[in-house]
């Protein structure tokens, strides 16, 4: 064990952890960040993938100067898609530049111990630290619905699980799901050589308009401001002043991050459609199995229709569900202590859960801070918020930073 007591430890290495440790260090807090930068972007990302936010939408959070997206890209403009390998080269600089000491490892296991959490690596080291903040992003919360669940792992995969969708040349695929991801999936197989269909529950698609400056003061009044979670003065409040969210009742804000940013595809995807990808819309799947090595499936029309059909495989383009007993790290008995909204926890108005000293950012703070939260432009306020409570609460003197010595020379992480 490492006697030496820190900070914080900082779970995760994409958007939301890295912008709050770079917070959180230039406050001068003794943080250790536990993770492959953007490593879910680069592995659980479909190769080829267009990024649905805006440039100033798109920012990693730090209070140093200079490192925003649009700092590393001029002239970059609204409407202009950002690739994806853009994106993540953009968070590697970040990592690299804005943040000290990432170790590229694993968190194991967290509990809770006097003062603060005892914490395992995947090295067997044991770091003892007063505050943890859990920023591990979506991956784990993906969701397949239950209709799906009965279907072998070699006829059914989430849509988190493809990076290189060229396995799936020249074969039948079953894309569920009508919104951005299910879309921009069906789109990419068949630009590998796939023979893609989407299935949906809607009657029709639902398409983002093209993103278009205001010329003038009366058209911003009207129209609203432009926002990271698009056009509007309800979705302005919702994306810049989260705050506001979480002071709403709970019936009103979870209906809230249930409408806002509803599925649907960028305008920019729609062009790119065309006719390689078979639509089947208003049809839910009923029932699935397994066939002569093939998923097949009933579904059922919004018109009561009921539809027999096979395929060589289904993605489950279905969103991800926060659960709080998916973050398995946690130690169950810390994990009861939590009192839980939604399956996810119940925040202060600065990330720290029920249990003192246990931050959680991104998805599994939606449910208390807003639809904001599901996406990279909350980060800037959750890092703000989370490093201002840290240094708050830190100890009179500053515990000092032990890096392993396995780490020394490794105190900025690359890729």
């Amino acid at each position: 064990m490492n006697d030496s007591l820190i900070d914080t430890l900082i779970v995760g290495a994409g958007p939301y952890g890295l912008s709050i440790a770079a917070h959180a260090q230039a406050r001068g807090l003794s943080v250790r960040v536990i993770g492959t930068p953007m490593d879910f972007w680069q592995h659980h990302m479909p190769a080829g993938m267009l990024l649905k936010s805006e440039p100033f939408a798109s920012n990693l959070s730090s209070p140093a100067p200079g490192s925003s997206f649009l700092d590393r890209h001029p002239g970059w403009s609204m409407g202009q898609p950002i690739p994806l390998k853009q994106f993540i080269s953009y968070g590697e600089w970040f990592a690299e530049h804005a943040v000290r000491g990432i170790e590229k490892v694993q968190v194991e296991h967290v509990q809770a111990t006097n003062p603060g959490f005892i914490a395992t690596l995947s090295t067997g080291e044991e770091v003892r630290t007063l505050t943890v903040v859990i920023a591990i992003g979506v991956r784990q919360f993906a969701h397949v619905p239950a209709q799906l669940s009965g279907l072998p792992r070699e006829l059914l995969t989430h849509s988190v699980e493809h990076h290189d969708l060229s396995r799936f040349a020249d074969r039948e695929v079953t894309v569920v799901g009508g919104g951005q991801s299910a879309l921009e999936t069906a789109v990419l197989l068949a630009e590998a050589g796939a023979r893609p269909t989407v299935l949906s529950r809607k009657d029709q698609l639902a398409w983002n308009a093209v993103p278009q400056p205001d010329p003038s003061w009366v058209s911003r009044a009207f129209r609203g401001p432009q926002s990271g979670l698009g056009r509007g003065w309800r979705t302005w409040l919702w994306s810049e002043h989260p705050a506001t969210t979480r002071a709403l009742p709970d019936r009103t804000r979870q209906r809230i991050v249930k409408n806002t940013m509803g599925p649907a595809g960028a305008w920019w995807l729609r062009e790119r459609m065309g006719h390689s990808v078979t639509l089947r819309l208003g049809e839910r799947i009923v029932e699935a199995g397994a066939s002569n090595g093939r998923a097949r499936f009933s579904t059922v029309t919004s018109h009561g229709g009921i539809h027999l059909s096979q395929t060589d495989h289904i993605i489950a383009a279905t969103g991800y569900v926060p659960d709080i007993d998916k973050i398995t790290i946690l130690d169950p008995k810390l994990r009861r202590r939590l009192q839980l909204r939604h399956r996810s926890p119940a925040l202060s108005r600065h990330f720290e859960s029920s249990v003192p000293g246990l931050y959680f950012a991104g998805l599994t703070a939606a449910a208390s801070f807003g639809p904001v939260m599901r996406f990279v432009h909350g980060s800037s306020f959750a890092a703000q918020r989370i490093a201002e409570n840290l240094a708050k609460q830190r100890r009179t003197t500053p515990p000092k930073t032990v890096v392993p010595s396995s780490q020394a020379d490794k105190s900025v992480a690359t890729k």
